[in-house]
C-alpha cells in the first residue's frame, strides 16, 4: 500500500492508501481513516481516455500539434489562460510559467473565498491555520456560515461535549444538533457581528489588556458598531433579541472558536463581513489564547517562496467576459456551470476557440473545439496543502496513463515546442515545496506552522490587530424578491460528482414538491423542479452549488475589491409553470 491525498478542494485533505481501491489512513493526526462520499465514489465517474477535436477522437500527440498550431498563430494578448481548483495539488500553477511567458492574459481573484482572504489580511496581516488541538481546547464553538457535517466532516469529533451555536439561514444538519442556531436573514452577518459586539460594549466585556497590548484604532471601531442603532438592527436580522444577547454573554465567559464559512461572504461587502466577525473576536481578545480563535480557509501560501508565481497581464475572474478574447485555455474548472451568468460564459465558450485543459468530459468540455486529457491526482506527483488543518499531504504517483499529460508535463512540450529555457524539473519543484515543511513522525506540517497563532504580535504594518471601522454596503434589501442561497452539496464538490439540480423553497410559498417553476432576475433566468423544505429561511430560495441552472440567475460582479464573485448578491423571483 502506499499513502497519497485526496486532491478536492475540500478543508479536510484526506490521507489514503491505495490498494485496488482507496481506503482512508487509521493513522492520520486529522482524518483517521475516513473518507467522504466523494472520494469513496471517486472512479464512479469515468476519466477522459482520449484528446477531442471537433467531437472526434485524436491522438494526444495530435492535440499537442493542434494547440502549439493555434497558441502560434494567435496574437498572446487575445489568449485566455483560465485556471480553477478542480484540484488542489500545488503543481496545479505549473502552467502559469507558460502562459506568462507566452504573454497570455490569466486571472486574479476567485470564485470562492478571496474576500474573506483579504478581510482577515486587513486585520491579521496574514490569515494563518487555527489549529486543531486549539478547537479541541475550546468551549465554545461557533459555525457561522459553514455546514461543517458536509463540508469538513473531519471536524465533527473536535466539537464533542462543546457547546455549539450555529449561525446559518438555512437549517443545516449541525444546526438541528446545536444548543443554539440563529437562523439569521440571508446577507445580515455583518450586522449580527455588530450587535454582539453592542452587548459586549454596553457590558464591559472586552478584554481591556489585549485592546491596549494588541491592537489599534480601537475607539472608531466603537463609533463603528455604536451607529447601527439596537432595535431596527435587529429586527432586520430576523432573529430574537435575547438570543443575541445570550451568545455575546457566553462568548464573554467561555473558551471561544469562530469556525467561518464562505456563505458569509459572498457578498459585495464580504471582506468587510469577514473582517467585522474578526473585530468581535479581537474585542474578545480571542486572538493568541488558548482554546480560541477565528478560523477561516487558511492561506497555504504562507511561509514558502511560490516558484510558479508570476507577473502578466490579469483579468478579474469572477467578472471576465470570454467573448473579448479569441482562444480561451480552460484549466481545472467548469464555467459553464461555475461562472456568475453562466448562460454569459457559455456564450463567450462558444464565440471563442475554447481548448479544455481537464479529467472529465464535463459541459465546458462539451462545449470545446480541443480537449486535452489531464492525468488525476494518482498518475502524477503533486503536494497537498489543507487550507482546514496544519498538515501536509504528499501526492506521489502510483499510476500512469499515456494517453493523458500532467500539468508539468504539457508545460514542458511547450516550453520545448516555443524554444523557452528556464523550466526546472519536476523532481526540483517538489522537493522545494517540501523542503519548507516541518516534519511529524510520518507526516508533514506547513511552515507557517503556530501552536497558538498570533500570540506574539499579528503580521500587520505595526504588528497590532486592524479593527473595521466602515463598511460600503449599498445592496437594496427591500427589493421584491427571495434572496438565493448557493451552499456546498454532500454529494457533489461544485459542479463535480453527483449534483443537485433543485430549487429548495419554504412551504410558505405554498409550493409543492415536483412542480417547476421559472426562476427570474435581473441577470436571467432558469427552471426549476421544487422541493419544499423547512430548513430553509422564509425570505430564502435554496440551490446547491454546481446545480447546472442556477448560475443563470447570478451576477457576473465582484465584490468591492474585485476579488470575488459575489453569488448571493442577488434576489429573485419564482414563477409556477402551469
Amino acid at each position: 500500500m502506499k499513502r497519497t491525498t485526496c486532491p478536492l478542494d475540500c478543508y479536510d485533505a484526506c490521507s489514503m492508501f491505495l490498494e485496488n481501491k482507496l481506503k482512508g489512513d487509521p493513522d492520520h493526526p486529522v482524518t483517521k481513516g475516513h473518507l467522504c462520499y466523494k472520494m469513496n465514489h471517486y472512479f464512479n465517474y469515468p476519466q477522459l481516455e482520449n484528446a477531442y477535436y471537433k467531437g472526434e477522437k485524436i491522438a494526444l500527440t495530435k492535440a499537442l500539434d493542434i494547440l502549439e498550431e493555434r497558441l502560434k498563430g494567435s496574437d498572446p494578448s487575445r489568449v485566455l489562460h483560465f485556471r480553477g481548483s478542480g484540484n488542489l495539488g500545488k503543481m496545479q500553477a505549473v502552467t502559469d510559467l507558460f502562459f506568462a511567458r507566452y504573454g497570455a492574459t490569466l486571472t486574479q481573484g476567485s470564485l470562492c473565498d478571496a474576500a474573506g482572504q483579504l478581510g482577515i489580511e486587513e486585520g491579521r496581516g496574514k490569515n494563518l491555520i487555527l489549529p486543531l488541538e486549539q478547537i479541541k481546547k475550546s468551549e465554545l464553538i461557533i459555525i457561522w456560515g459553514r455546514n461543517v457535517t458536509d463540508t469538513n466532516s473531519h471536524i465533527l469529533p473536535y466539537l464533542d461535549k462543546k457547546s455549539v451555536v450555529v449561525i446559518d439561514p438555512v437549517k443545516t444538519p449541525i444546526a438541528k444538533r446545536a444548543a443554539m442556531h440563529l437562523q439569521i436573514k440571508p446577507r445580515t452577518d455583518l450586522e449580527l457581528a455588530c450587535m454582539l459586539a453592542r452587548f459586549i460594549y454596553m457590558q464591559a466585556g472586552e478584554d481591556e489588556e489585549f485592546l491596549e497590548n494588541k491592537t489599534e484604532d480601537y475607539e472608531f471601531f466603537a463609533d463603528f458598531i455604536k451607529s447601527y442603532r439596537m432595535v431596527p438592527t435587529v429586527e432586520k436580522i430576523g432573529v430574537d433579541i435575547l438570543d443575541v444577547a445570550t451568545l455575546a454573554e457566553l462568548m464573554q465567559s467561555m473558551k471561544t472558536v469562530i469556525l467561518v464559512g464562505n456563505g458569509v461572504q459572498k457578498y459585495s461587502h464580504g471582506t468587510e463581513v469577514v473582517r467585522m466577525i474578526d473585530s468581535l473576536a479581537a474585542m474578545l481578545g480571542l486572538f493568541g489564547k488558548e482554546g480560541c480563535g477565528v478560523s477561516f480557509l487558511g492561506d497555504t501560501a504562507v511561509g514558502y517562496e511560490d516558484p510558479f508565481r508570476v507577473e502578466s497581464k490579469r483579468v478579474k475572474k469572477a467578472a471576465v467576459d470570454f467573448s473579448e478574447f479569441d482562444t480561451l485555455f480552460i484549466q481545472g474548472s467548469n464555467p459553464a456551470v461555475t461562472m456568475p451568468s453562466s448562460h454569459r460564459a457559455v456564450e463567450g465558450l462558444k464565440k471563442a476557440f475554447t481548448i479544455v485543459f481537464g479529467i472529465y468530459m464535463d459541459e465546458t468540455a462539451k462545449l470545446a473545439d480541443l480537449v486535452i486529457p489531464a492525468k488525476n491526482f494518482l498518475q502524477k506527483s503533486d503536494i497537498r496543502f489543507s487550507y482546514g488543518h496544519e498538515y501536509v499531504g504528499l501526492m506521489p504517483k502510483l499510476s500512469d496513463s499515456k494517453e493523458r499529460i500532467s500539468e508539468y508535463e504539457l508545460t514542458k512540450e511547450l516550453f520545448e515546442r516555443f524554444g523557452y529555457e528556464g523550466l526546472k524539473s519536476e523532481d526540483e519543484y517538489l522537493r522545494e515545496f517540501v523542503s519548507c515543511l516541518v516534519k511529524e513522525g510520518d507526516y508533514y506540517k506547513i511552515p507557517s506552522f503556530e501552536e497558538n497563532p498570533y500570540s506574539e504580535e499579528f503580521y500587520t504594518d505595526s504588528g497590532l490587530f486592524c479593527f473595521v471601522d466602515d463598511v460600503d454596503d449599498e445592496f437594496d434589501v427591500d427589493r421584491e424578491g427571495f434572496y438565493l442561497i448557493t451552499p456546498k452539496c454532500k454529494t457533489s464538490l461544485n459542479s463535480q460528482f453527483k449534483t443537485d439540480p433543485y430549487l429548495y423553497v419554504h412551504p410558505s410559498t405554498l409550493l409543492r414538491d415536483g412542480e417547476r417553476v421559472v426562476a427570474y432576475s435581473d441577470y436571467g433566468e432558469a427552471q426549476f423542479e421544487i422541493r419544499v423544505s423547512e430548513d430553509v429561511h422564509k425570505e430564502a430560495v435554496m440551490a446547491y452549488s454546481g446545480n447546472p441552472q442556477v448560475n443563470r440567475l447570478t451576477p457576473p460582479k465582484t465584490d468591492n475589491y474585485g476579488n470575488n464573485a459575489v453569488f448571493q448578491e442577488v434576489k429573485i423571483k419564482i414563477k409556477k409553470i402551469s
